[in-house]
């Protein structure tokens, strides 16, 4: 309600013509408008050279969510180099042409808006070689072969099945569900894909990325190379003349791992797809830059506000305690993805070299489940501890800011909120936009991915999912 409503209107009359101006105009539109394109050129970058998808599939789902994607699959304003894997959106005047590359190891970059691809030579790629053995012959969860096991007396798989047709079978058109896969003491009891989808089919994570994430950070933290309740060694933006008195220093790692840094959020706001993170995503700025140019404007600890730069600020902190660029670039592949099979995920960067874990992860349903297995089995991999009990603790205690909001979030993990009565109370999950799913369920060996392409208002809620599934173990 506009606020000149709540004023008597005899009152109107006596106000100066100044007084009952009101600010209506979008002054981010022009921006807008570049990011809408630069998501476009993202989107069909990676469909085309990350996931393999055809320029059909691409419109029909990937760019679903965008109210006006620029031409169709037939064509438009926009340019496709399948030779060196480009994509141009637009047209010289202007909205600036958007432009993305695939970088091998990397998937696709954003250029910046003046930036043309006589400049793709120096942006980074990943040059590591493949992880030896074919999956087709080494079985899960390593590799992809699958055993034939004697299904527990405690599975009712008509009642899977169903839950099954309740996650595909939307009522909503608008929920779009790509695969499903249910674990059960380790081994893949149920899998189903939808048409034009594969085990082998790789699309975004979206903030599922935040949990990958989280997970990196703690080997790190584990190992001694980062601490929890340190404050970060980040270079805050703007400098100030005295650095040492900017109240920004008291921010810790736990702080930002709790969405509670206190930080001004951006995201969140109504400007994310023209401000802030979208920025770094969609149009080439730089994520770490971006992350650390924010005001203090509540007190650490004491507020939870969702925001992409929370986990950007641990990865920024990751990357300094790793040294080179080498290093780091390595990082997620050595630590995490080589070691648990995920032969097919991909951390993409921006144009500088960061790695935006904050959402951008392509990867498949299998490779998400091997991730939720992870955690199912406390951290140890074939007999091998990646990832201490403490720091699963972690993720799995509500950040303090969350207790009288319904304690609904961890580290980087959602929570089991406590109105819901109908779920697993130990269950925590990942959750991405358009649909993204890891769900972790301890007390009955348990783990549930579900990949989605869900556009418009969306919808599809996990613990229903959830819901649905636990039915098929009730005996």
């Amino acid at each position: 309600m506009s606020k000149n409503l709540l004023i008597p209107f005899f009152f109107l009359s006596l106000l100066p013509v100044w007084s009952q101006q009101e600010e209506n105009y979008d002054y981010a539109y022009a921006q807008r408008d570049m990011v809408n394109r630069g998501v476009q050129a993202i989107m069909m970058c990676n469909g085309l050279f990350t996931s393999d998808r055809s320029l059909e599939q691409i419109f029909a789902q990937e760019l679903a969510y965008l109210a006006h994607p620029v031409g169709t699959a037939s064509g438009g304003d926009y340019i496709i180099d399948r030779n060196n894997k480009t994509v141009a959106i637009g047209t010289p005047g202007g909205t600036p042409v958007m432009r993305a590359v695939f970088r091998k190891g990397l998937g696709c970059v954003i250029l910046a808006p003046d930036q043309t691809f006589a400049e793709i030579a120096q942006f980074p790629e990943l040059t590591l070689p493949e992880l030896a053995g074919d999956p087709a012959i080494i079985p899960w969860p390593d590799g992809d072969q699958l055993t034939k096991q004697a299904l527990s007396d405690k599975v009712d798989m008509e009642k899977l099945l169903a839950a099954s047709d309740w996650a595909f079978q939307r009522p909503s058109p608008e929920q779009v569900t790509l695969s499903l896969i249910v674990l059960h003491q380790g081994e893949i009891i149920h899998e189903r894909y939808a048409d034009g989808v594969s085990m082998h089919t790789k699309t975004r994570t979206w903030s599922t990325a935040k949990s990958i994430a989280v997970t990196l950070v703690g080997m790190l933290v584990d190992s001694g190379k980062l601490a929890l309740d340190q404050p970060l060694d980040l270079v805050w933006l703007p400098e100030e003349g005295s650095p040492e008195h900017d109240p920004r220093k008291e921010i810790t790692l736990r702080h930002v791992l709790n969405m509670s840094s206190g930080l001004y959020t951006v995201d969140n706001r109504g400007m994310e797809y023209a401000i802030g993170s979208g920025l770094s995503y969609w149009s080439g700025a730089s994520s770490a830059c971006g992350a650390v140019n924010r005001g203090l404007i509540r007190k650490p600890g004491a507020y939870w506000d969702y925001e992409n730069y929370e986990t950007l600020l641990a990865v920024a902190a990751m990357k300094q305690v790793l040294g080179d660029d080498r290093t780091y670039l390595e990082y997620p592949r050595r630590a995490l993805f080589d070691k648990i099979g995920m032969r097919n995920t991909i951390a993409s960067v921006d144009r500088f070299g960061d790695f935006i874990l904050s959402s951008q992860v392509y990867t498949n349903a299998r490779d998400l489940a091997r991730f939720g297995l992870l955690y199912l089995r406390n951290g140890v991999w074939n007999g091998v501890r990646l990832l201490s009990q403490e720091w699963i603790d972690f993720v799995r205690t509500s950040a303090p800011a969350t207790a009288h909001r319904g304690n609904f979030y961890g580290g980087q993990w959602w929570l089991v909120p406590d109105d819901r009565t109908d779920v697993p109370r130990d269950a925590y999950a990942t959750a991405g936009n358009r649909g993204q799913y890891v769900i972790v369920v301890p007390s009955r060996d348990l783990v549930i991915v579900r990949r989605g392409l869900d556009y418009g208002r969306q919808g599809f809620d996990r613990w229903d999912l959830l819901r649905e599934v636990i039915k098929a173990f009730e005996n």
